[in-house]
C-alpha cells in the first residue's frame, strides 16, 4: 500500500460479515449491516501533547479492533475499501490475534 497516515490516524480494513444466518438464511448486500470490526492496516507516528512530544499510539498493524458504526472516512485506495479514523475512534483491541468473522443475527 503507498498510503502513510499522519499524526494519531489508523487505516483500517473492515473484516466481511457472515452471509447467512445460523440457520442457513441467505441475508442479501443489501440488507447487511456494516461490521464494526477490522484489521489495522496501517497506524501514524501517533499524536503530539502540548509540549511538542510524541506519544505513540497503542494500535499497532495486524490487530483486531472494534469501532463504532459510523467512525471513520471510507477511502478506495488500490482497488480496497478501507477506513481511515483516528486512534480515539476504536473503542478497543479484539484479543486473540485473528480476524474472525461476525456472526448475523
Amino acid at each position: 500500500m503507498k498510503f502513510r497516515p499522519l499524526h494519531d490516524r489508523i487505516v483500517v480494513k473492515r473484516i466481511d460479515a457472515e452471509q447467512k444466518t445460523a440457520s442457513g438464511i441467505i441475508i442479501p448486500d443489501s440488507a447487511q449491516e456494516k461490521p464494526s470490526q477490522g484489521e489495522v492496516i496501517a497506524v501514524g507516528p501517533g499524536g503530539r501533547d502540548e509540549s511538542g512530544k510524541l506519544i505513540p499510539l497503542d494500535v499497532k498493524v495486524g490487530e483486531i479492533v472494534l469501532f463504532g458504526k459510523w467512525s471513520g472516512t471510507e477511502v478506495k485506495i488500490d482497488g480496497q475499501d478501507l477506513l481511515i479514523m483516528k486512534e480515539s475512534d476504536i473503542m478497543g483491541i479484539i484479543e486473540g490475534g485473528t480476524a474472525t468473522k461476525k456472526k448475523a443475527a
